[in-house]
């Protein structure tokens, strides 16, 4: 079985615990507002990583993280979307 660290919103800052709760994960999935690319390297270090750009996220992290992306995990299809919060309803 696989095992999924999900995190999302790390806006510039990514506490060092986190490195601990996902000891035992096999991959990390991050849906968006990295905040800088220095985030995406650490948690990629650490462990294989997907993810996708939020609307924080600046041109150096939207040149490698889509989106969208959709892919297979054992045999579930799983798809990420970066999702914009405007304000508005």
């Amino acid at each position: 079985m696989t095992r999924i660290g999900l995190i999302s919103d790390t806006h510039h800052l990514l506490d060092s615990s986190i490195f601990e709760y996902f000891e035992n994960c096999d991959q990390i999935w991050h849906a968006g507002d990295f905040g800088t690319i220095t985030i995406a390297n650490q948690l990629n270090s650490f462990r294989p990583l997907k993810g996708v750009y939020g609307n924080i996220d600046g041109n150096d992290i939207r040149s490698i993280y889509p989106e969208q992306i959709v892919f297979m995990c054992e045999g579930v299809k799983v798809m990420m979307h970066a999702v914009s919060f405007t304000g508005e309803e």
